[in-house]
């Protein structure tokens, strides 16, 4: 009888020592709705990364003869959050959702109907998921500040005519658990400056603003 009851509690105890190098691996950011650097180590740690707000500029230049132009904006040249090499990245993001949620009111009465509450918010969380929205840039520096182009255009008197724009790197996403991703950098990043676009929520959202994310690799 004693036999069958500890290889049970063995069993447990084994799955939480399995499990606890999870915690170490993937690190709860210090806020919820930011993306974060995962710097892996030892000890992995989740690093914030300059966060700044940006509206959509655009303009004419000598009523289009000279060009248009659409940007956004990042204060100062370079970012002071700083990465050494670019090969292998890893950011998380975590909305701050428990893993396990209480059911409400709501939530009764629709299962009161017949109606399975766990596949709506399933569907739900798929049309709201915030990372679907997220975009990583290469910044271009001008004019001591960092420019992400939506897009530059040469007018009737200028030299070039290309239609510029800047580039995106694409990332893999990882759940890791309910509301906790890891975004995995698909190719290794040269040296430069690079923000994460997240677009605003409410009004900020209905006019193109952005929340960014910025960091530089080497020194």
């Amino acid at each position: 009888m004693i036999q069958h009851l500890l290889f049970p509690v063995a069993v447990l105890c084994s799955s939480l020592v399995f499990a606890q190098p999870d915690l170490k691996k993937y690190p709860e950011p210090e806020f919820a709705n930011e993306v974060c650097y995962l710097k892996k180590d030892s000890v992995n740690l989740a690093i914030r990364l300059e966060k700044q707000s940006s509206k959509l500029d655009s303009k004419m230049k000598l009523g289009g003869f000279g060009g248009y132009e659409s940007a956004y904006s990042i204060d100062h040249s370079q970012s002071p959050v700083r990465i050494n090499h670019g090969d292998k990245l890893s950011f998380v993001f975590s909305t701050g959702a428990l893993v396990k949620k209480e059911e409400n009111n709501t939530d009764s009465v629709m299962k009161a109907n017949g109606i399975d509450t766990d596949a709506t918010n399933e569907m739900m969380q798929g049309f709201n998921n915030p990372i679907d929205n997220i975009i990583l840039y290469k910044c271009e520096t001008a004019t001591g500040k960092r420019k992400i182009w939506m897009q530059k255009t040469g007018g009737a008197i200028s030299i070039s005519k290309k239609v510029k724009s800047s580039e995106k790197y694409t990332f893999s996403v990882k759940k890791i658990r309910e509301g906790y991703s890891e975004l995995i950098i698909d190719k290794t990043l040269p040296a430069g400056e690079y923000a994460f676009c997240v677009p605003q929520g409410g009004m900020g959202g209905m006019t193109g603003d952005v929340v960014v994310y910025a960091f530089g690799i080497g020194l």
